[in-house]
């Protein structure tokens, strides 16, 4: 065992993510690995399976998806280092009639990209400390391979095979584009750097399977043919493998009632969990969560942002600004809760070089920024939607789009305490600004200013649109996130009065939603608002109405 070859170090880490509360089990993944790898060179009952032989795998997601903990897995099972029997044991692999047989029975190469020399400044620096740990390794473990210090790692491992029986080697490489991130690479080290990959893994009889992860697709930094032989496998775009990556409704809704039995005074509500974490879909429309800020809520006992932006993050919305013309009305339809079309490509551009509308929300889709499903793009959930309000309430080159922002403070407070005047005011400000979305001719129209106008209202409201309530759906619900602040029901009107959308919001009893169960009490306390908008669109002055009523006082 080393530092690269059957090192100890995964299992360690796989093993304290099992020791938590929150751990789940994706170990299902293996039954898709196992059958593209061969035990002892011997050719097994699989050897028909219809994936053998396409043994190099690349998984693309957001980073804080899951992929280290599953990368130290994979290496976990396979490896020879360390029996990780009693771990396993515990595990959906072990339902598997393989299971045994493939437990810690192979060479596995483990390597984490993002581990760094001290005072790392240059590539060279970088890619040497990983090429001399791997043929120290290699010359401790295989002393009759004749291996010299002045080998390349490939010639190394080729001697391994051609001199011990044709020893293979799984190869499990986590966070393989973390270089690429780093200021001091140039375009010739990322040239060398894929050199460097394919001189290590492409038509080599000594890889038995190359488990390769990230968040940017490998061919986008392959010219012609270098890496050409991984299969690649990202959430957008391929339905292979969606599942493991990030966690479904079912595997939230086991670790929600982990929650309410471990936490004394829980503060979190399962709704909760769905509306800030929730909104990614797969290829084969799979909904998931993002599995760190679950994790993080339920933990901290809070709903509120874990998934931390740092690095190339920054950069994406960086050129929300810098791309004015380009993007910014489909991010104020995004923000107003409006998906847009968008062709997303297969391999999106690095942030650096993103020049296009559609690179934009390809790069965004891949760093987990917005969700892609069915050709459009939307902002999957509230700790997103948080993110992108922050935007453009400090970008001022979005323009009227950034002063609309700046108004729904206003609005909320104005709404809250019913002055109908500034309400209009503001409507008619968002009315005249000259963004194609607030050209409104039916009430569908109306409504996608609404979110502009109460953006404010997401640090405080879960906003529900065409929600059930009473006997019938109401265009825009308010639901506090404290529950003795104002609850308000919205309906929205187009060539009829205010005064008619309050009416409906009572004869249809919208209120009820806040009313609670048959004799139990309430579980909203504060005022019950009806809040009616309308726009005489047929009238001469083509002017707004607004009304505020209270329905319930404060309990």
């Amino acid at each position: 065992m080393g530092i690269y070859l059957n090192s100890r170090s995964a299992f360690g880490m796989f093993r304290r993510d099992c020791c938590s509360v929150y751990f789940v089990d994706k170990t299902d993944i293996l039954k898709e690995l196992v059958p593209l790898v061969t035990l002892n060179n011997e050719w097994e009952e699989n050897a028909l399976h219809p994936r053998k032989g396409q043994q190099y795998i690349a998984i693309t997601r957001p980073r804080r998806f899951g992929k280290t903990v599953m990368a130290n897995m994979i290496a976990s099972y396979f490896g020879k280092g360390i029996d990780s029997s009693n771990i396993f044991n515990n595990l959906k692999a072990s339902n598997y009639p393989w299971y045994k047989k493939h437990l810690n029975q192979h060479n596995v190469i483990h390597i984490m990209f993002n581990e760094v020399p001290k005072e790392c400044s240059t590539y060279e620096q970088y890619i040497t400390r990983i090429e001399k740990g791997l043929l120290m390794d290699l010359r401790k473990a295989y002393p009759d391979a004749e291996i010299e210090k002045e080998d390349a790692v490939w010639d190394a491992l080729t001697k391994v095979y051609e001199y011990c029986d044709q020893e293979q080697f799984i190869f499990v490489l986590d966070e393989w584009d973390y270089i690429y991130h780093q200021s001091y690479m140039t375009t010739e080290d990322k040239a060398a750097y894929t050199k460097f990959l394919s001189n290590l893994l492409k038509d080599k009889a000594y890889v038995e399977l190359a488990y390769i992860t990230g968040i940017l697709p490998i061919a986008k930094y392959s010219s012609g043919s270098e890496l050409n032989m991984f299969f690649e496998f990202s959430m957008a775009t391929t339905t292979a493998y969606s599942t493991y990556f990030g966690f479904t409704d079912e595997e939230v809704d086991s670790l929600y009632q982990k929650y309410l039995q471990t936490e004394p005074s829980p503060q979190v509500t399962r709704e909760g969990l769905e509306l800030w974490y929730d909104g990614y879909q797969t290829a084969s429309g799979k909904k998931l969560y993002n599995p760190r800020s679950v994790v993080g809520a339920l933990t901290y006992n809070q709903l509120r942002s874990y998934w931390t932006s740092a690095g190339p993050y920054d950069e994406i919305f960086y050129y929300i600004g810098a791309n004015v013309d380009a993007v910014k009305d489909d991010v104020a339809l995004m923000v107003a809760d409006n998906p847009v079309p968008a062709r997303v490509q297969e391999y999106a551009a690095t942030s650096m070089e993103l020049k296009t509308k559609d690179e934009i929300f390809s790069a965004m889709v891949v760093y987990g920024f917005l969700n892609y499903s069915q050709g459009y793009v939307s902002i999957p959930n509230k700790e997103l939607m948080d993110k992108f309000a922050e935007v453009v309430q400090r970008e001022p080159s979005l323009g009227n789009v950034y002063k609309l922002t700046k108004e729904s403070g206003r609005m909320l407070a104005a709404t809250k305490a019913g002055d109908t005047k500034t309400m209009v005011e503001i409507m008619e400000y968002a009315h005249n600004t000259h963004s194609p979305l607030l050209l409104y001719n039916n009430e569908a129209e109306l409504a996608s200013i609404i979110r502009w106008v109460y953006l404010k209202a997401l640090d405080f409201y879960r906003i529900e649109r065409e929600d059930k309530a009473g006997l019938g759906y109401v265009d825009f619900i308010f639901y506090p996130f404290i529950k003795t602040a104002d609850a308000i029901i919205l309906e929205l009107k187009v060539h009829h009065s205010a005064d008619e959308a309050i009416q409906q919001i009572k004869d249809r009893q919208y209120a009820l939603r806040f009313e609670g169960k048959f004799g139990e009490k309430p579980e909203y306390t504060g005022r019950i608002l009806a809040v009616g908008i309308a726009y005489h669109k047929e009238d001469s002055v083509k002017q707004h109405e607004c009304k505020v009523e209270v329905l319930r006082e404060r309990l």
